[in-house]
C-alpha cells in the first residue's frame, strides 16, 4: 500500500470534480472571471496531483521516503493557498497579491522536490542479491 500515491490520486479526482463544476458554473452564467482559477484547479489539482500519484504508484519505494511526505504536504499547501488567493485576486482583491506570490513559490518548491524525487528514483541502481 502506498498512502502517498492514494492521497495524491484522491486529491486529483476531487480537484477534477471541483474544476469541472466551476467550468459548468461559468458556462451556465456566462461569467468567465474565474477562468484562471478553473485552469489552475485543473492543471495543478487534477493533472499534477494525478501525475504525482501515478508516479508514486509506479515507483512505490519513492513514496516511502520522508522527502515524499514533505513533497505531499508542500504540494497540498501550495495548491490550497494558491486557488482561493487567485480567486480573490480575480474578483478584485488586489491586496491578496503577496499571498498569491508566496503560494506560487510554494508550488514551485513542490515541483522542485518532485524533480529531486524523480531523479533519485529513476537513477537508483537495482539491488544486488
Amino acid at each position: 500500500m502506498n498512502r502517498i500515491s492514494d492521497r495524491f490520486l484522491q486529491l486529483g479526482v476531487l480537484a477534477a470534480l471541483t474544476g469541472m463544476s466551476l467550468g459548468v458554473y461559468m458556462g451556465a452564467t456566462q461569467n468567465f472571471t474565474l477562468s484562471p482559477v478553473h485552469a489552475h484547479i485543473n492543471l495543478l489539482g487534477w493533472v499534477s496531483m494525478l501525475l504525482y500519484g501515478l508516479f508514486y504508484r509506479a515507483f512505490p519505494q519513492a513514496g516511502q521516503t520522508k522527502l515524499a511526505v514533505v513533497h505531499f504536504w508542500v504540494a497540498v499547501l501550495g495548491f490550497l493557498i494558491m486557488v482561493p488567493s487567485l480567486a480573490a485576486e480575480m474578483l478584485g482583491h488586489k491586496e491578496i497579491a503577496p499571498v498569491l506570490g508566496a503560494a506560487s513559490v510554494v508550488v514551485l518548491l513542490s515541483m522542485l522536490l518532485f524533480v529531486v524525487i524523480v531523479f533519485k528514483a529513476t537513477s537508483a541502481k537495482p539491488a544486488t542479491a
